[in-house]
């Protein structure tokens, strides 16, 4: 297995100032609505982006655990605006594959996890415990699937809606990159970095301490429970320890978007690496993206154990 100073020479943390200019001419000048108008345009166009309605993406996910690389083999079907799985199979583990994602407001999730016993002496869950571990997960694979579709699409879907606010500009190694503020359900914030050329080129928000990640790159890839178990609480919500346990520390977390590329008339990310403060902890690469394929029905099975 490689280690990790391996890791860090291979998938090197991209720099980028993010302190925005305040400049009232800049303001006037640019709007959230006038940048993520042009990244859709630069994208492949509305009528290019409006036309897809599903897609299926393959691909293979590095993720720094402890001293270690763990190579993750991924596949993502979507069907818009509201059906959404990932299922990540691990090549060098003997664990078998993990499918998370949701349909509408159900959580699909494969294997489910089965609570453990209470430990002797110590009193019994609360009988809501699972239900809003479940829920949390659900909101987690949403939010995941909104980091990756901005990275794509520069937009999320009415399953996910989110709102936008000009920032400024920041400095990036292509130039300057136009900062928007992205919000969303349950407490969802984030702020894209827009690239001159109109390509979204990095969203940071602040999460958990550790590698948490966002599925689909891209974001990313769940391993064995705990570490990077499909669900894990995300962006503006750090996630909670057990009852009376303190919050882990809240840091910056970053995925890059990279090597856009053609695909049936649109420019889609096939890298994205993921970092958590100043520590990359994760690289995917896409290896293909089938636009309005037919997807499998059984990926979105809410009820499957």
């Amino acid at each position: 297995m490689r280690r990790f100073g391996t890791v860090l020479t291979a998938v090197a943390l991209v720099g980028l100032c993010i302190a925005a200019e305040s400049s009232p001419g800049l303001a006037q000048a640019k709007t959230a609505e006038t940048v993520m108008a042009g990244a859709r345009a630069a994208l492949g166009g509305e009528a290019k982006i409006a036309a897809v309605k599903t897609f299926i993406v393959t691909g293979r996910t590095r993720q720094v655990r402890g001293e270690n690389l763990v190579p993750i083999e991924f596949e993502i079907q979507a069907e818009l605006p509201d059906r959404y799985s990932r299922r990540d199979e691990f090549p060098a583990q003997d664990a078998g594959p993990v499918t998370a994602g949701f349909v509408g407001d159900g959580l699909v999730l494969i294997p489910r996890p089965v609570p453990p016993p209470p430990r002797p002496g110590a009193p019994a869950p609360p009988p809501q415990a699972q239900e809003m571990m479940l829920r949390q997960r659900m909101m987690q694979a949403k939010q995941d699937f909104a980091r990756l579709l901005l990275g794509m699409f520069a937009g999320t879907t009415t399953a996910f809606p989110v709102t936008y606010s000009y920032v400024g500009q920041a400095e990036a190694p292509q130039g300057k990159a136009d900062v928007i503020d992205v919000k969303g359900p349950a407490n969802f914030a984030a702020r894209l970095f827009v690239a001159d050329n109109g390509l979204p080129i990095m969203l940071s928000w602040t999460g958990g301490q550790g590698a948490q990640r966002a599925q689909g790159a891209p974001g990313a890839a769940p391993g064995p429970p705990p570490a990077g178990a499909p669900g894990a609480p995300s962006a503006g919500a750090p996630p909670a320890g057990p009852a009376g346990a303190p919050s882990a520390p809240a840091v910056e977390q970053r995925m890059f978007f990279a090597d856009y590329r053609d695909v049936d008339g649109l420019k889609l990310p096939f890298r994205i690496r993921r970092a958590a403060g100043t520590e990359t902890t994760e690289e995917t690469t896409f290896d293909r993206y089938r636009i309005n394929a037919k997807v499998d029905p059984r990926r979105f099975d809410t009820t499957a154990k």
